[in-house]
């Protein structure tokens, strides 16, 4: 007779092992536990939860600021003089903290959905605690450099509301699942109470949060109103140069309806195109006026501003990542640009019949045309040939002086004045940013007979919700991006929307209800199996580390005595134990 020494078989589990070994640093069997975890392991997890929720947020409101983009670029080099894209390491960290955060979303709740002990690894943590400081340190200095953005969340949720609804409904309705495997096990304990009040609540919240939501795209089609004429804003300054001939050109190829342009006076009384206080940006003066290139961009008179390159910024800082798909001879056109006058521009219009927008800023007190600086863009207007009815004005200074010597330009305001102040200055067109246009504001406009354009627009959802509120005009950086929006993103009736809503209501409470029901019968089929298993839920539960001791101690025990007859032991998961089987032959 042959005597073989027994061997303790175990079952692969390369699944769970990775996922204990990624999420805790536990890849050896008898460091893993069904033990509940610690009010510690648990503090860490609700951390987690609260990074990955303020990043999901914070993911959400640079995903819509991409509209405003290169708002947020020039109020950095507003600050700090130089120009940089401000977004890519703004981005690049959230993509990197959000997906680290999601992933160990996904493992925390796959070990609750086994039974698993959590117990996130020290690296983990020191991981979770930076990308939480960080998030809240960046949603503090946006805060504080570029508090009117947040608006554009609210705004966007005209767009997203109904789909972001029916995704959490979806999100919740999966968690189910996790939250009925902890209600039906064992005995009821008030953790397990307090924890289905919470997701019931959860669940009739959003359930109803329809209710709170409103959309001007939610009507019927037949209420919609003609697309939005789309103004080039400072031409194209995706496609060429701001301001420069060359924009203005390529908005006219996008088939834009009017321009938009910042105006300057020069010390010899011409008015040109610039946005920016300085030359510095979008100019070389550093290189042909170095002394003078942090001067105002009004204290250089028109020869010296006509020298200057208007186009090699652009090709060399590249502000909308676009110059790689421009084409050789768009980019030596580029490269040779400058800085376009008011005439000009005027005339441009005039030829192809366009109306014109603009901004003028006013020089200095030391600038010699400081009191003579309206005259001379009103002399301009009149040298260009163009309709008064073409011209949109918009400064306030003068404006009865301006009105009674051109009696036929469009009298526009940057700002809502009051109705009695409105009739007064024969303001019949505002010009406003998107955050000032509310769907009430825009129908209350809309019944003075007062035309809106909205500034700036660059998204298609924007343009969306705008031109479903009914809005006649945007200004846009992007007009070939517009262009391609013959109708809005998405468009239904009310009767629509409240089919889609009581139905995915329907499906979600019913596949929570079966959850729940299946959960029950699993765990009570589990606790039922074995008699021995129900006998052994009464013995006190040992701490891990105990168990993990005696796991070690029987299974060296029994390989060093070894055993001549076959027997099954069963250590059972319930109270932190794995099972095992060994089998002795005997010959």
């Amino acid at each position: 007779m042959v005597k073989h020494q027994p061997l303790q078989v175990y079952e692969r589990q390369l699944c769970l092992s990775c996922l204990t070994g990624i999420y805790g640093c536990r890849w050896k069997r008898y460091q893993r536990s069904h033990d509940d975890s610690s009010k510690w392991e648990c503090s860490w997890f609700l951390i987690l939860c609260s990074s990955f929720l303020l990043l999901l947020v914070w993911s959400y409101f640079w995903w819509e600021a991409h509209n405003d983009y290169n708002e947020f670029n020039w109020l950095l080099y507003n600050r700090s003089g130089e120009w940089s894209d401000g977004t890519v390491p703004i981005l690049t960290t959230t993509l990197v903290g959000f997906s680290y955060t999601a992933f160990l979303m996904v493992l925390a709740f796959c070990h609750i959905a086994l039974g698993q002990q959590l117990n996130l690894y020290w690296i983990h943590k020191i991981g979770v605690l930076a990308v939480l400081l960080t998030t809240i340190t960046g949603v503090v200095s946006i805060d504080d450099l570029w508090r009117d953005e947040w608006d554009i969340v609210l705004i966007s949720l005209q767009s997203t509301g109904p789909f972001l609804h029916i995704g959490a409904v979806a999100a919740v309705t999966a968690l189910g699942w996790l939250v009925a495997g902890q209600v039906v096990r064992g005995d009821r304990t008030r953790f397990q109470v307090v924890l289905l009040l919470v997701y019931v609540c959860v669940l009739l919240a959003l359930y109803l949060a329809p209710l709170a939501i409103s959309s001007p795209c939610i009507m019927d089609r037949a209420d919609l109103k003609s697309r939005p004429a789309v103004i080039g804003r400072r031409g194209a300054p995706m496609l060429a140069p701001e301001n420069t001939v060359m924009s203005f050109n390529k908005a006219l190829q996008q088939k834009v309806s009017a321009f938009e342009a910042d105006v300057t006076i020069s010390t010899d009384g011409v008015p040109f195109l610039m946005r920016d206080q300085t030359l510095r940006r979008t100019t070389d003066v550093a290189r042909l006026f170095p002394k003078r290139q942090y001067d105002d961009a009004s204290l250089f008179n028109w020869t010296e501003i006509r020298s200057l390159n208007a186009g090699l910024w652009f090709l060399r800082d590249d502000p909308y990542w676009t110059v790689q798909y421009m084409s050789a001879k768009d980019r030596g056109r580029a490269g040779n640009q400058s800085v376009c006058s008011l005439l000009e521009l005027l005339r441009l219009a005039s030829r192809t019949n366009r109306s014109v927008i603009f901004s003028l800023r006013r020089p200095p007190p030391q600038h010699p045309r400081y009191q003579l600086w309206i005259r001379d863009v009103q002399k301009t207007i009149q040298r260009s040939s163009i309709q008064p009815e073409q011209v949109m004005w918009t400064p306030d200074w003068y404006r009865k002086t301006v009105r009674a010597a051109v009696p036929l330009l469009q009298q526009t305001s940057e700002e809502k004045p009051p109705v009695d102040e409105q009739k007064e200055r024969s303001v019949r067109t505002l010009s406003l940013h998107y955050s000032q246009a509310s769907e009430r504001e825009i129908r209350r406009l809309s019944r003075s007979n007062v035309s809106l354009n909205v500034y700036p627009v660059n998204e298609p959802w924007l343009y969306s919700v705008l031109w479903c509120s009914g809005v006649q005009s945007v200004s846009s950086d992007a007009p070939q991006i517009l262009r391609k929006v013959p109708q809005p993103i998405w468009l239904m009736s009310p009767d629509e929307y409240c089919l889609i809503w009581i139905t995915s209501d329907l499906i979600s409470a019913a596949l929570v209800i079966g959850i729940f029901i299946f959960q029950k019968w699993r765990m009570s089929g589990m606790r039922s199996y074995n008699p021995e298993q129900i006998m052994l839920s009464a013995v006190v539960r040992r701490p891990s580390r105990d168990v993990n001791i005696m796991k070690e101690k029987l299974i060296f025990s029994e390989i060093n005595n070894g055993v001549s007859s076959t027997d099954e032991l069963s250590i059972y998961t319930e109270h932190g134990y794995e099972g095992y089987t060994r089998n002795g032959i005997s010959r």
